[in-house]
């Protein structure tokens, strides 16, 4: 019998333990901390996201602040914002939600941050310090990864692990991450050049799935035992629903789950672990502000 790891549980439990910490901050007299975050047109899914970081930050006691801008905004004007938010000391974190119209470099955007209020641990500074293990905002995807792993007492150590996928934002972090001391698990990257991706998937002990096509991950892809995590979000049509779409995984939940030990679903996997990491950086930064 499988175990549905619980994304909505544990992004509550560690809230919990961030709220305790602010009413701590705030008996001794420091700065409350603030996390912001700039949104780009009107794209369905970052609207949710975005609404929902400002709904954790209430439940922490985090200040929250939200800048909306149309899709048709100039680079520039951007940068500017980007700019004025590094250069605001009350704000200790921001991000500037992904994706951007294609007009608008992600890169330039993502380099203009100041590393140290990098609240998605995207910039290359900060994902340089985390290659060679230094103390640093760590992208936030990875990081509810790693952090489900752990509270789950999942072991990791000499275990093998393929990554699906070699995005920037989940793949190639979170490949790093669980190689790392204290993780030590050997990890395997495949993408969609990657020649007998089968064969090499089903012979994962932990399958971390980011590829963003759904119900890629099937159920003869999976070893019995093992560990799957899902971090596919695609939005496909749901005649049934109320909305008209609901959102699908990159695993076959239904025929995979069978075969493993524990499993993420979708949603409430790994998506509250990436808003609860937000928050996670953003009290690094309080607590390491010079």
């Amino acid at each position: 019998m499988y175990t549905i790891i619980d994304g909505n549980k544990t992004a509550s439990e560690i809230k919990r333990e961030i709220a305790a910490e602010v009413v701590e901050i705030k008996h001794m007299g420091g700065k409350i901390p603030h996390l912001a975050a700039v949104l780009v047109g009107n794209n369905p899914s970052s609207q949710t996201y975005v609404a929902h970081k400002v709904k954790d930050c209430e439940e922490v006691g985090f200040r929250s602040t939200l800048v909306r801008f149309e899709d048709n905004i100039s680079e520039a004007t951007l940068l500017d914002k980007i700019k004025e938010f590094n250069n605001d000391n009350d704000i200790d974190c921001f991000i500037v939600q992904l994706p951007l119209p294609a007009h608008i470099s992600e890169n330039r955007v993502i380099e203009a941050i100041d590393p140290s209020k990098d609240a998605d641990g995207f910039h290359p500074v900060n994902i340089g310090k985390m290659v060679i293990g230094l103390p640093a905002f760590l992208p936030a995807t990875p990081y509810g990864i790693v952090e489900l792993i752990r509270r789950y007492g999942i072991e990791t150590s000499g275990r093998s692990c393929v990554v699906i996928g070699r995005s920037n934002i989940v793949g190639r972090p979170v490949s790093i991450m669980l190689s790392r001391k204290g993780m030590d698990a050997t990890v395997t990257v495949v993408h969609s050049r990657t020649k007998n991706l089968k064969e090499i998937v089903k012979g994962a002990e932990i399958i971390i799935a980011a590829m963003g096509s759904p119900s890629f991950v099937t159920a003869d892809m999976v070893k019995e035992g093992a560990v799957v995590i899902d971090v596919g979000t695609t939005r496909i049509e749901a005649s049934g629903s109320k909305t008209g779409w609901k959102l699908a995984g990159d695993v076959d939940f239904v025929n995979v789950a069978p075969r493993c030990s524990f499993i993420t679903p979708v949603p409430g996997g790994v998506g509250p672990m990436t808003r609860v990491s937000l928050l996670k950086n953003t009290l690094f930064a309080v607590k390491n502000r010079k």
